[in-house]
C-alpha cells in the first residue's frame, strides 16, 4: 500500500463516482519551481498601464528524493519539470460544485 504526501500548501480531496474519497493534508513541505522574471515592457489598457514580465524557471525545490512505496504529490508545474520522476503526481481534473467552485479532483496524474 502506497503512502501518500501532499507537497502543496492545501489540502487535496480526491472525488470518487459517487463523491469524495479521501482528502490529503499538506504536509507542510512544499515543492515549487524556482523562478527568475524579467521586466519585458508593459501595455496601455483601459484600466490603466500593466507591467509584463518573461519567467525563467529553474531548478525543483523541496522535493525530497524517492522513497519506496511513496507517491509526492506537487503542482502540475513542479511534475513537469521532473519527468523522469515515476513518484511524483498532480491533482487531476479539477471537480467543481453547484456552486462552480471547486470541490477536489479526479484522481492523479503520475509521470
Amino acid at each position: 500500500m502506497a503512502k501518500i504526501v501532499n507537497l502543496t500548501p492545501h489540502a487535496i480531496t480526491i472525488v470518487g463516482p459517487s463523491g469524495p474519497t479521501m482528502t490529503i493534508p499538506p504536509s507542510g513541505v512544499v515543492a515549487r519551481v524556482a523562478t527568475t522574471p524579467s521586466p519585458a515592457g508593459e501595455v496601455a489598457a483601459v484600466e490603466g498601464v500593466v507591467a509584463l514580465h518573461r519567467v525563467a524557471f529553474g531548478e525543483v525545490q523541496g522535493l525530497p528524493g524517492e522513497e519506496a512505496e511513496t507517491i509526492f504529490v506537487v503542482s502540475a508545474l513542479v511534475r513537469a519539470a521532473v519527468p523522469h520522476r515515476g513518484d511524483v503526481a498532480s491533482p487531476g481534473d479539477l471537480v467543481r460544485g453547484e456552486d462552480g467552485q471547486p470541490i477536489g479532483c479526479r484522481g492523479l496524474i503520475i509521470n
